[in-house]
């Protein structure tokens, strides 16, 4: 059985894991929704063309590199030592690695392509004529972006913001490099298991792990069940 002080110590990297998800889910939702919006347009201009090829290459590096790479170069990018670190502990701001906010910048960056994927999908998928219409009808981008592309794009939003919501919560490479293991600030659920199995606590980690599978079954069948509705539209 699980004692209570252990269930207490067991529901706390939970809370943390899913508090990481939502703000990152919610600042994707904000700044990398207008980034693919721009991605997917199509540019007249050599120089911009090559520069969204680019861009989406570097924004895809998540998917094909290891965790730990990334984890790696943003700890010395965030370290005080190095980079926008060095910067801040220059002004005499606290510095960014071994911190929430830090696990939020690396959660970012690392489901940065789960997100962007879907929605530049989405972006791309709207018709032409819309597009002309609607820059006959309203003159302003930001109107049009809101108005019109939105709108059209929000399946893939949907799915973004799911699948990235999903792919934090599961995070451990990333999130052991800049973050650690302090309890309660950046002790997340997957470092939690496996300290558990480090420790020999297999009815912890079993308990632990069993929320997850759960959690993970109903996150796809919420991500089937978006695509499944849009195929019918």
């Amino acid at each position: 059985m699980i004692e209570h002080s252990l269930l207490s110590d067991m529901l706390r990297p939970f809370w943390v894991s899913i508090k990481l998800a939502s703000i990152t889910t919610l600042c994707l939702l904000l700044f990398a929704t207008p980034l693919a919006y721009w991605l997917a347009r199509p540019s007249q201009r050599r120089l911009v063309a090559r520069l969204k090829i680019i861009l989406m290459g570097v924004v895809a590096m998540p998917l094909v590199l290891p965790p730990t790479v990334i984890g790696f170069y943003l700890l010395l990018l965030l370290s005080p030592n190095f980079g926008i670190g060095q910067w801040l502990s220059a002004h005499q701001i606290s510095p960014l690695i071994f911190t929430f906010e830090g696990l939020v910048i690396g959660s970012i960056i690392y489901s940065l392509p789960f997100y962007i994927q879907p929605v530049y999908a989405q972006f791309i998928r709207i018709p032409k004529s819309v597009t002309d219409v609607a820059n006959l009808l309203e003159a302003n981008r930001l109107r049009r972006f809101v108005r019109i592309a939105l709108p059209q794009a929000r399946v893939g939003i949907i799915l973004g913001s799911l699948i990235s919501f999903a792919h934090t919560i599961g995070e451990f490479g990333v999130v052991l490099m800049i973050g650690g293991s302090i309890a309660g600030e950046t002790k997340v659920v997957s470092i939690a298991i496996y300290e558990q199995v480090e420790a020999l606590n297999y009815d912890a980690a079993h308990a632990m792990s069993a929320v997850l599978v759960i959690m993970g079954m109903i996150m796809v069948g919420l991500i089937a069940s978006v695509n499944r509705r849009y195929q019918r539209l």
